[in-house]
């Protein structure tokens, strides 16, 4: 089976989770196809469980295997952004929010480690300016977004985070010179209208409603889309895998937020915190690490297994549940301009997911007509050049 091949530019706008969505690092990586030693190295690392080597040996064509990694796609980033949201419900939490911070990268350190050792990867390739670097603005990523928390309703958090592309095409024209097509551009107008019309929604029914919230998040969006350009360029140059990026950029960032803390005065206060409430600190802070690492892993295999249009569609549909179930389970007004601004918000994504992949879009596209209208004559578009993508 063919699978989209897509790139840096393409992968922007569905995986700003990483932050979650680096939430993330690895989101911006180049990616193809999954090859049978690969796959086979996979299976390898597992531990010997015999379900686990049965699922991970589906070949991408079967369901089970795509309904396999949606679900834990909503599993790991609905948890990410549950918890996220509960830490900064304990009234005081949000004064610790770099610590958190420092606390995630952290554990993301450990655990991209332990990737390491079972993978068997044991000489760095890139170097330490580079990792510094990066580091640097992973941190103001993952930090600001964070911090942003405290500030924003959670639902317009997540709304901004959808809408990399804006930072992205503007520092591209400016910065490179570069030229967008026309579904770019619209894409980049299709959020800003609806990033506008949330925000003035959100305005409207918080009467706490705090602007610096949002530069923080905007900030926080600049730095997201410098990492990629950035990160691409170290995968290109230095061949680097994705478990090496993720572990030095995050193991310099937790070095680097410690100094923070400290030069601020903040890293004791913070610990005294913590320790006064170690379960909701902690506890909840060490499973939403783990969520949002795992989430890592599971979007590049979805993207590579599956191609951007699937993805997109997964990780939207994902979004909207995390946003219906933040008003449903934190208790916060609801006004209709959230629906159709955030519509909007969806809109400009697949605009921008359609003028990389028109190939992919416009086969599908026929082909839903042909079944819906019943055109047993009309020419099937070849494919000889178009990625098949698992119908869903």
């Amino acid at each position: 089976m063919a699978i989209n091949k897509i790139n840096h530019q393409d992968s922007q706008p569905l995986l700003s989770e990483s932050t979650e969505e680096l939430e993330a690092t690895t989101h911006h990586t180049e990616v193809d196809t999954m090859t049978a030693n690969e796959r086979q190295k996979k299976l390898n690392s597992l531990p010997n469980i015999p379900i686990l080597h049965l699922y991970s040996a589906l070949p991408p064509q079967h369901p089970m295997r795509f309904l396999g990694l949606s679900a834990q796609v909503f599993f790991y980033y609905l948890g990410y952004g549950y918890l996220q949201e509960l830490l900064f419900t304990l009234d005081g939490f949000k004064n610790t929010a770099w610590f958190l911070s420092c606390y995630q990268f952290f554990i993301y350190g450990i655990l991209a480690f332990l990737q390491i050792g079972f993978s068997g990867l044991n000489q760095r390739k890139a170097s330490y300016q580079s990792y510094f670097i990066l580091a640097s603005l992973t941190v103001a990523t993952m930090g600001l977004s964070n911090y942003s928390v405290g500030y924003l309703n959670y639902p317009t958090q997540v709304m901004f985070k959808c809408c990399k592309l804006i930072p992205v095409l503007i520092g591209g024209i400016i910065i490179q010179k570069k030229t967008f097509n026309r579904f770019d551009v619209a894409a980049a107008f299709c959020m800003s209208i609806g990033l506008v019309f949330f925000t003035l929604a959100d305005s409207k029914v918080r009467p706490n409603f705090n602007a610096y919230g949002v530069i923080i998040i905007s900030l926080a969006l600049v730095a997201d889309a410098i990492i990629g350009n950035f990160q691409e360029k170290i995968m290109k140059t230095n061949h680097v895998s994705n478990v090496e990026i993720v572990f030095y950029s995050f193991m310099f960032g937790f070095f680097l937020i410690l100094i923070g803390l400290l030069v601020t005065n903040s890293l004791f206060s913070s610990i005294t915190f913590w320790n006064e409430h170690p379960i909701p600190t902690y506890g909840y802070g060490l499973c939403f690490s783990i969520f949002g690492y795992l989430g890592i892993d599971i979007v590049l295999t979805l993207i590579k297994e599956y191609g951007a249009l699937i993805c997109v569609t997964v990780t939207t549909c994902r979004k909207a549940i995390t946003i219906i179930l933040s008003f449903t389970l934190f208790s916060k007004p609801f006004v209709l301009e959230y629906l159709w601004s955030g519509l909007i918000v969806i809109v400009g994504i697949y605009l921008n997911v359609y003028s990389h992949n028109q190939a992919a879009f416009n086969a599908k596209i026929a082909s839903f007509t042909n079944r819906l209208f019943g055109f047993r004559g009309a020419t099937k578009p070849s494919t000889s050049g178009i990625p098949r993508i698992l119908p869903v």
